[in-house]
């Protein structure tokens, strides 16, 4: 099981209150990446929403950097944790845009993307951008094929049901072979759109016991991701015991990456806090 962080400061999780990180400017963000970096964790993440409804700010949060500008500052400040989007939604985009960013994007950090995505579910943002909503689980699974064909080529084809394309030149694409995808949500569909069509699931909002009964119904192959948050944001420098038995619980249900978030006052904290996960999730750690 490996060690991921969702990135402070970038986005107020599920209306999290913040606290030193409203005044925290991009270079703490560079001292967090450059730490996990170091560290040896697998991935952060940058979410995206274009605009939140006023009357969801308090369950959603309100702060959304762009994944793609914060991405790629972050890919300059590193060398090998890898830069995960988590989510974009697929309906904002034509599928042959997401390969010329976020492949222009894998180049820019020798090869580190890893594409989190999801159908979206708040109607008002659909509107704003003119987004078709009432089928937009239907074009998300297009869009998933239609990036699975166009991500590893510069001549791009591929004939669906909401998009189609040959004839073109997109240079760049994506630099891996095979650029990891995963699907984000919170239903049992997102994990049978990730089952099908993804490498990997990156649900957000239900729990680690229902995302390890929802595992335990299906046939998840060898390889397939599941990226969790634990329960509770996690304590491991003052409750290492708690934190390696959440750890012990969230392997047990499936989990193959924890999306950590962590109780934390301050930037010398939270950089504290990832350091005491680190040394927890060792070999040599606590046990």
């Amino acid at each position: 099981m490996k060690l991921a962080i969702a990135t402070p400061v970038v986005t107020n999780v599920a209306g999290a209150a913040l606290t030193w990180e409203k005044t925290a400017t991009v270079e703490d963000i560079g001292r967090v990446a450059e730490a996990a970096d170091e560290l040896g964790y697998h991935h952060l993440t940058c979410s995206e929403h274009i605009g939140i409804p006023v009357s969801e700010a308090d369950r959603r949060g309100s702060r959304y950097w762009d994944p793609l500008a914060t991405l790629g500052y972050i890919a300059a400040r590193t060398s090998t944790i890898r830069l995960a989007t988590m989510t974009l939604v697929l309906g904002y985009h034509h599928p042959l845009a997401i390969v010329k960013r976020y492949g222009t994007l894998d180049h820019v950090s020798g090869g580190r993307v890893i594409l989190g995505v999801g159908v979206g579910s708040l109607k008002e943002e659909f509107d704003v951008l003119g987004a078709p909503f009432d089928d937009r689980g239907a074009r998300g699974d297009d869009a998933l094929r239609a990036l699975r064909a166009a991500l590893p080529s510069n001549e791009p084809a591929y004939d669906g049901e909401f998009y189609s394309f040959r004839d073109l030149t997109v240079d760049p694409c994506a630099l891996q072979p095979h650029l990891p995808l995963w699907v984000g949500g919170r239903t049992k569909r997102s994990l049978r759109r990730a089952l099908t069509l993804a490498d990997g699931w990156c649900p957000f909002g239900i729990t680690v016991a229902t995302a390890g009964e929802w595992l335990r119904d299906r046939d998840v192959p060898a390889g397939f991701d599941v990226v969790l948050p634990a329960d509770r944001p996690l304590d491991p420098v003052n409750d290492p015991e708690a934190t390696l038995d959440t750890l012990h619980a969230m392997a047990a249900a499936g989990t193959t990456v924890v999306s950590a978030r962590f109780v934390h006052h301050s930037l010398e904290h939270y950089l504290e806090q990832i350091h005491a996960l680190a040394e927890i999730h060792s070999p040599g750690g606590p046990s």
